[in-house]
């Protein structure tokens, strides 16, 4: 670690000073993710689980082995136990393809250091009161992630929390998951718009006209192919509706309100079933 470090004082972007601070908050390793200030302004330092979680992935792995269903697999762990490279890697050819993304200060095996990218989405939904103009992000959320799609990409986990704005565009952060090197592409792109609908379903303020204006915005731009697969998806996780709002009469948590709102959505849409079957 020590080799890596000292690479910082070849960053001529950094002032001594700035060499210094972030030498120390790189070497007291104390949250996974931190803001730091510097005189030419905020950066995130971004430190990456090298251990990884072997036993969780192993049991979705066979899950999604007995199942049959490719989306349920887990990202694979890098061979070389390079979670920060593959990080880098994916910003890369999210920039290729002409996506805004956080620009890289420094980086090493175990952490990324990047620039301040402005709040996130998820903290400008927060501050926007009025009830339209906040349903009109998470729909603008949407058709950014089905342009994106449509470019042949997927994010593997695109929340609020992981996306910002910048020039009129949406850009992303956090590059963990690579769900398409365990699935094809289109699985993945299936994947992604569920788990953005998970928000988009619990967080709409204004019900079903905001549920059906994000999903004509993603769908304008997506690949035919990833709509057929969502269909897929959406059908077999609607067969567990009923157990979860079953389990919703005891006990009906946020993330388990998410999976019913979304999934019974989407199952409508697409394959045209009664939503409020079963309950």
């Amino acid at each position: 670690m020590r080799g890596d470090l000292t690479e910082i004082s070849d960053i001529p972007a950094l002032a001594p000073d700035d060499v210094a601070i972030l030498l120390a908050a790189l070497v007291k390793r104390s949250n996974r993710v931190e803001r730091i200030e510097l005189s030419s302004g905020a950066v995130w330092i971004k430190r990456h689980d090298t251990k990884g979680r072997p036993k969780t992935a192993a049991l979705q792995q066979a899950l999604a082995a007995l199942l049959r269903m490719p989306f349920l697999r887990p990202s694979p762990r890098p061979k070389d136990g390079n979670f920060a490279g593959r990080d880098l890697r994916r910003m890369a050819l999210f920039r290729d393809h002409g996506v805004p993304t956080a620009d890289v200060v420094y980086s090493s095996g175990s952490a990324v250091v990047l620039t301040d990218v402005g709040p996130t989405v998820q903290k400008q939904l927060s501050r926007i009161a009025d009830p339209k103009l906040h349903d009109d992000m998470l729909v603008f959320c949407c058709a950014e992630l089905g342009r994106l799609h449509g470019r042949g990409l997927c994010h593997g986990r695109p929340f609020p929390r992981d996306m910002f704005t910048r020039d009129g565009r949406i850009g992303f952060m956090d590059f963990e998951e690579e769900p398409e090197a365990v699935m094809p592409m289109e699985v993945a792109q299936a994947r992604d718009i569920w788990l953005l609908f998970l928000q988009v379903a619990s967080r709409a303020k204004l019900g079903r006209n905001t549920h059906d204006r994000a999903y004509r915005a993603w769908a304008d731009l997506a690949p035919p192919a990833a709509l057929k697969q969502l269909a897929g998806l959406t059908g077999f996780l609607g067969g567990f509706l009923w157990l979860a709002r079953l389990i919703g009469r005891v006990h009906m948590g946020r993330d388990l309100r998410q999976f019913i709102e979304a999934t019974a959505y989407l199952e409508t849409t697409l394959n045209g079933r009664d939503a409020e079957a079963g309950r």
